[in-house]
């Protein structure tokens, strides 16, 4: 499977709604899960909906892990990058 059919929606049917959106999409999610949290605490007049902050926080927790899994994976394919390097500098 190439990275091409991997990437694309229908290779995962039963893939969550947040499936792919990427690094930007995941800071996006922590935005506007931020936001949402400080609209229903702050600005709103429902200070007992919970309900609504909960799923709020949900969607920054979400963009968290998205964010972190992005930086963990560009850390990773950047370490056999820098491994290849050294070996050509060797031989």
């Amino acid at each position: 499977m190439t990275n091409d059919e991997h990437d694309r929606p229908d290779a995962h049917p039963e893939a969550p709604w947040w499936w792919g959106i990427g690094p930007v999409g995941a800071v996006l999610l922590i935005v506007v899960g931020i936001v949402g949290t400080l609209w229903v605490f702050v600005w709103s007049d429902a200070m007992d909906d919970t309900t609504a902050g909960y799923q709020a926080v949900k969607v920054v927790a979400i963009g968290l892990v998205l964010l972190g899994a992005a930086v963990l994976e560009r850390f990773r394919s950047r370490r056999p990058r820098a491994a290849e390097a050294e070996d050509g500098r060797d031989g």
